[in-house]
């Protein structure tokens, strides 16, 4: 098998906090939108960034009710939710010029859901010829900016109205 040293990752890894609940409810109810990858908050809706990502930029809205289906979801929150789609999608076309996006929610465990009870939109932008070897072979993303140094350019990219 083969091995990718990123000894950097230790700090993240032992420093981790182990917290219940949901991730979502906890970037809702946050003071520190840094901390909790916040990058813009709407009537019914935020934006974050995906500490998990799949590509640089890897956005996801998030309803600001705590629910796993869809039908429990307002016309209001539905519209807010799709709005911050849309916003996520501008943000990431102004600050990293992406030529495509993979849009989409998995619900339910059986579809992948990470986290299966707060249902979210990922907004995960793509450029030609982002797959290369290491993903294809090895099962393995590389991730060529840190997560606060992406955030910090994407918060620039909102400007003062967020």
């Amino acid at each position: 098998m083969e091995r990718i040293w990123a000894p950097w990752r230790m700090t993240y890894i032992s420093n981790a906090p182990r917290e219940d609940g949901c991730i979502f409810c906890r970037a809702r109810d946050a003071s520190d939108d840094r901390e909790r990858l916040v990058l813009s908050r709407h009537k019914h809706a935020l934006i974050m960034l995906n500490r998990y990502p799949y590509t640089c930029g890897h956005l996801m809205v998030v309803p600001l009710r705590h629910t796993a289906d869809m039908d429990d979801l307002s016309d209001g929150e539905l519209l807010d939710l799709m709005h911050g789609v849309r916003r996520a999608c501008a943000l990431l076309k102004a600050v990293a010029t992406p030529q495509g996006f993979n849009i989409g929610m998995n619900l339910g465990k059986a579809a992948g859901a990470g986290v299966e009870e707060h249902l979210h939109v990922h907004v995960v932008p793509r450029w030609n010829g982002d797959t290369n070897f290491m993903s294809v072979t090895g099962d393995v993303r590389v991730i060529p900016e840190g997560l606060m140094e992406a955030y910090d350019r994407l918060l620039a990219g909102l400007g003062p109205e967020g």
